[in-house]
């Protein structure tokens, strides 16, 4: 059986099979006594929009797990540091080599990025339907 990520989170919206679901991510220092006056500890509130098919049977502020097969991360690290990285390595490389300029491989390499970023937005709804989450409650 494949592992799951699992996040504790609160159903912010219900629209029709579609759930919001408000997660807090805190770093590892968030249960810390002193998180309040140290700077180290952060924070951030992420919404997570879910294809629920029983999603009347969910109310606006009830506590509810969003799971998800760890091969999402996997996948979304690939695809938001690996990728870039290659792209990034590959480009710096090859630019040197035709160019001779390190100024120009280094300004070819921050540039190769530029596409990449305008396809990985183009292609967010396919993308959307490869991440996959599903509510427990």
């Amino acid at each position: 059986m494949a592992q799951e990520i699992r996040h504790d989170g609160i159903v912010d919206s219900v629209d029709g099979q579609t759930v919001v679901v408000r997660i807090n991510q805190s770093s590892a220092c968030g249960g810390c006594q002193v998180r309040n006056i140290c700077r180290a500890a952060e924070s951030k509130d992420k919404l997570v929009e879910i294809n629920c098919p029983d999603a009347g049977s969910l109310r606006i502020g009830q506590t509810v797990t969003v799971t998800g097969a760890e091969s999402l991360g996997m996948k979304a690290v690939i695809y938001s540091f690996g990728l870039p990285l290659l792209l990034l390595l590959v480009a710096l490389i090859t630019a040197e080599a035709v160019t001779g300029s390190e100024k120009m491989a280094a300004l070819a390499a921050l540039g190769i990025l530029l596409p990449y970023y305008i396809v990985l937005f183009l292609l967010r709804d396919r993308i959307k339907k490869d991440f996959q989450f599903s509510i427990k409650y």
